[in-house]
């Protein structure tokens, strides 16, 4: 075997959770909540540690303040991102970063490791109590799985919490002085791009659709072959291959179970295409008949035909669709698939019964904001992208849709033409309300459309009231916008607020 190109690296990569990192310089690429868990632990273990974001606000100068005082270097403000310093081992970024980012680029340049901070907590597990990951992925529904997730496996008894994309960062819960048994590990793409070496207990990928194509546009060769990181597109060159390939790391090393979705086969492909243990089994979910080694429906019941001693013959009862509070397609598949996972890692069938007939989805996802005149209002303002909100709109029928915002390079054209028979009207708003309007104008002629005119004193306002004068006895008027929020709100949460607000305040002037 030949002597590694690069022993300082190669150093590097053998540091753990009970070695010292003094000596090792690190650069932490971003302040946010990620960012400063992963400098918080590198400092704690030894490192010398040196934060970077360009942003500067009450929140950043508080963590900056707090990681200056045990020893760590913090620029913060515009400009502070552009040049990497002279001497630096690794650089940890934080998620949505993209490669040819300056700070990042350089890094590439000079051949130097570029970890998430899931890669750097992956390294930090504890070598006598590996905590397992049950990972999940998805363009949609991944926050809702790994809470149902995190709420069977406590079900169980075990000390599990939702950590990653949602609920603490990861390396927070891999530091934990008092292990947990088992992580719901929620992973966005941005995540994944820069994983290399984890290998999760079990993982699913819910579901794949174009989404992030502009994160994933534009990049340059070098960012595409970057020979650090490896290979970053698959076998495709174009910003989806890229996306899907980020994706598809969630497989790789996976010990037990592939969790996939049978109505998706590229999420099939996926862990066909992956490098798994020895061992390792795909296990499908589906809205249909489980066949041999799925999940899936029989009747009203969820069952399991996958974890059971007499799969060929027989099914495990889960719970039942009247178990749970919505019967919504979407939320039925992210119970199944958050079942499956849970059911890989041993978890008995009371346990999931219990947490999903007492499970209750956060805020903003296909909530109930009230039925008033035979019309119910739903508030799904997380559906931030087509295949979200085409996952809403398919539970509802006749609905009023109110639709837009920022569009993230997103097309129309598919949602649009799949549920024109069932939209009553439309109310458009946001940056990119035109995207909307064209794949109407050229899908669903007939649908009435109104679009929120610029300068609106309030803008939600406007638009519920529009939408109750489109909408009658036994509609549904369902927020779920296929667009991002910034454009208009601060976020998803700040736009479903919006409309609750305007419901509410239209209810009361009617009454």
């Amino acid at each position: 075997m030949s002597a590694p190109r690069n022993p300082e690296r190669a150093t590097l990569n053998a540091l753990g959770r009970l070695d010292s990192w003094d000596g090792v310089n690190a650069v932490v690429a971003g302040l946010g909540v990620s960012g400063y868990a992963a400098a918080d632990s590198l400092n704690h273990l030894g490192a010398s540690v040196t934060a970077l974001d360009d942003l500067s606000d009450e929140t950043r100068e508080e963590k900056a303040t707090l990681l200056e005082i045990l020893g760590a270097t913090v620029r913060l403000g515009a400009g502070s991102t552009l040049v990497l310093p002279a001497d630096v081992d690794v650089v940890v970024t934080s998620p949505g970063w993209r490669p040819d980012a300056p700070l990042l680029a350089q890094a590439a340049a000079r051949g130097i490791p570029v970890w998430g901070e899931v890669e750097l907590a992956w390294r930090l597990r504890h070598p006598e109590h590996r905590t397992p990951w049950l990972a999940v992925t998805g363009t949609n529904g991944k926050t809702t799985t790994v809470q149902m997730l995190e709420a069977i496996l406590r079900a169980a008894g075990l000390r599990a919490v939702a950590c990653g994309n949602v609920g603490l960062p990861i390396v927070e819960a891999v530091m934990d002085p008092d292990p947990y048994d088992v992580l719901a590990v929620e992973l966005s793409s941005f995540q994944l791009h820069y994983t290399s070496s984890m290998a999760a207990h079990s993982a699913a990928v819910l579901n794949v659709a174009e989404d992030h194509v502009d994160w994933y546009d534009g990049w340059p060769p070098e960012a595409i072959s970057d020979p650090i990181s490896g290979p970053i597109s698959g076998p495709g060159s174009g910003p989806f291959d890229r996306y899907l390939a980020d994706k598809g790391r969630i497989y790789a090393g996976v010990e037990h179970a592939c969790v996939y979705n049978v109505a998706d086969p590229v999420t099939e492909q996926l862990v066909r295409d992956a490098e798994v243990a020895d061992g390792a089994r795909a296990i499908g979910f589906t809205l249909g008949t489980p066949g041999v080694g799925m999940l899936g429906l029989v009747d009203d019941v969820l069952a399991d035909r996958a974890f059971v001693e007499d799969r060929q013959n027989a099914a495990a009862e889960l719970c039942t669709l009247a178990d749970l509070p919505t019967q919504a397609p979407h939320y039925v598949a992210n119970a199944l698939a958050a079942a499956a996972l849970a059911r890989s890692y041993g978890v008995p069938t009371t346990a999931v019964r219990d947490a999903l007939s007492a499970f209750q989805p956060d805020g903003h996802r296909i909530s109930l904001v009230g039925v008033w005149d035979e019309v119910t209002w739903i508030d799904d303002s997380k559906a931030t992208n087509p295949p979200a909100a085409l996952a809403s709109l398919q539970a509802y029928d006749p609905v009023v849709w109110i639709a837009g915002g920022l569009a993230k390079g997103a097309h129309f054209d598919d949602l649009v033409s799949r549920v024109a028979d069932r939209l009553r009207g439309v109310v458009l708003l946001g940056a990119d309300a035109q995207v909307i309007a064209d794949a109407l104008a050229r899908h669903a002629p007939d649908v009435p459309v109104f679009r929120l005119p610029s300068g609106e004193t309030s803008p939600m306002d406007r638009v519920v009231a529009q939408a109750a004068a489109f909408a009658r006895p036994g509609d549904t008027v369902l927020l779920a916008p296929g667009c991002a929020s910034m454009d208009m709100f601060a976020n998803y949460g700040a736009r479903g607020d919006a409309f609750i607000d305007a419901v509410h305040r239209m209810r009361r002037t009617n009454q």
